[in-house]
């Protein structure tokens, strides 16, 4: 694979004082544990090894990251300007009232993380857009900047330059670019959720960077907001730019109660980033309107083949397919159309035949899609035995392309020996961006 050369580098530091190099992993593993208490987030689960990746590997992410962002445009401005074609989406004629209005800039979704299964440059999978509520930076870098001053990474950069990548500079720096080539004046900005389902941890961080950049920034919940006067309010203060958190499924749930903030988006009382057209990517339908003759009609050769190549094929879970998705449960996977953070998710691989069944017969009530499941390639991590011997073993890897104003800036991986689609959170391990440069 294509890491394996500074797995080995890895390895063999650790390989020659085990002991030495377990109890700072355990010293770590505390520190980190810490740093998500005092950040107020969930504690994730930690190796001793972050996920390594060569420029060679950050160039072919920049291009996959590109060939997905002239997609997303094309299906986007489509949507707006085809009526035909919206139909394939079957979205609710509020919500598609609120996609169709301009948000005052042209970029299709201006921050977004697209997950894959990545082997090579050629052989990859995507299993999920995230372009509502983008979240889970704090992870890279709370366990980023631990591991990177471990005993056996300061070893390890004696040979390699291995660098964590900063996920929050870069999209403070383009957000507010977003707005002032507009407006050509420092907005105040606003962190915007239903708190008590958010991320509040990436929130805190985003916070103090934007402070740091002399920027104003306010964490609200949404139904605090009102509309006065011609601006957004929270309490006192005026909001300018919303950097949007909330999934768009979850607003509609509170439609009814929101009046005050659509009269004002609808008002362009205020830019939002993104904006309510980055659902038409999250939704999980997408990936079968992606397939339809029609998406093919407005995207080019290439395109079309990076869609057939790298999209999973995806229907809609009926009665006509639920024998055959139940009898060949390996080959299949079933999502909600409307879920997020993989609630709902189930790979069948994952599950003894009778649960299976039961599963998708439950879905069948709901609406979900089905997709090929793809068996990607393992990738090696460092890991510790309960007696601190080192090993080198086998993990799955979802790999999440992080796309701020249509460019690659890093990656969020989730690894583990278990389904990593879908897992339960103690299941799973975050692999910080190891980037050699």
């Amino acid at each position: 694979m294509y890491n394996d050369i500074y797995v080995e580098d890895f390895y063999k530091i650790i390989e020659k004082d085990s002991a030495k190099y377990y109890a700072d992993y355990l010293q770590i593993t505390e520190k980190i544990k810490k740093d998500f208490k005092d950040n107020n987030g969930k504690i994730m689960n930690n190796l001793y090894q972050g996920y390594f990746y060569s420029k060679k590997e950050f160039d072919n992410y920049s291009k996959i990251a590109k060939t997905l962002m002239n997609i997303t445009k094309k299906v986007i401005n489509n949507y707006i300007e085809n009526e035909e074609y919206r139909k394939l989406f079957e979205f609710p004629e509020k919500l598609e009232e609120l996609i169709l209005h301009d948000p005052g800039y042209d970029i299709a979704v201006p921050i977004c993380r697209y997950d894959m299964f990545y082997d090579d440059e050629d052989d990859f999978m995507f299993l999920e857009f995230n372009t509502d509520g983008t979240a889970a930076m704090n992870e890279d870098k709370i366990i980023g900047k631990n591991l990177i001053n471990s005993k056996a990474m300061k070893e390890f950069n004696k040979k390699h330059n291995a660098k964590t990548i900063d996920l929050f500079t870069p999209w403070v720096k383009k957000s507010t670019e977003i707005y002032e080539n507009k407006y050509n004046e420092k907005p105040n900005i606003a962190i915007v959720d239903f708190l008590e389902l958010a991320t509040t941890a990436d929130f805190k961080i985003f916070k103090d960077y934007y402070n740091d950049a002399g920027y104003n920034c306010e964490i609200c919940d949404i139904r605090d907001l009102t509309y006065e006067n011609g601006h957004l309010m929270y309490k006192d203060y005026r909001i300018d730019l919303i950097y949007r958190r909330f999934v768009a499924m979850e607003f509609m749930k509170h439609y009814d109660e929101l009046t005050s903030f659509i009269k004002a988006y609808l008002d362009n009382a205020f830019m939002m980033l993104g904006s309510f057209r980055t659902h038409i990517m999250h939704e999980k339908k997408t990936f079968k309107v992606l397939h339809d003759e029609m998406t093919f009609e407005i995207l080019n050769d290439e395109e079309i083949e990076f869609i057939k190549n790298h999209i999973p094929f995806t229907a809609m879970l009926n009665s006509k397919v639920a024998e055959k998705i139940k009898q060949h449960k390996d080959e299949y996977i079933i999502k909600p159309v409307d879920g997020y953070m993989s609630s709902g998710v189930a790979p069948g691989k994952k599950y003894e035949q009778e649960e299976w069944n039961k599963i998708v017969d439950e879905a069948l009530n709901e609406e979900y899609i089905y997709q090929k499941f793809y068996n990607s390639k393992p990738l090696r991590f460092v890991e510790f035995d309960e007696s601190g011997k080192a090993e080198l073993e086998n993990y799955g890897a979802v790999i999440g392309l992080y796309i701020f104003k249509e460019e690659f800036e890093g990656l969020y991986v989730r690894i583990g020996k278990q389904s990593v689609i879908g897992g339960f959170q103690s299941t799973y391990f975050i692999a910080p961006n190891m980037y050699i440069d």
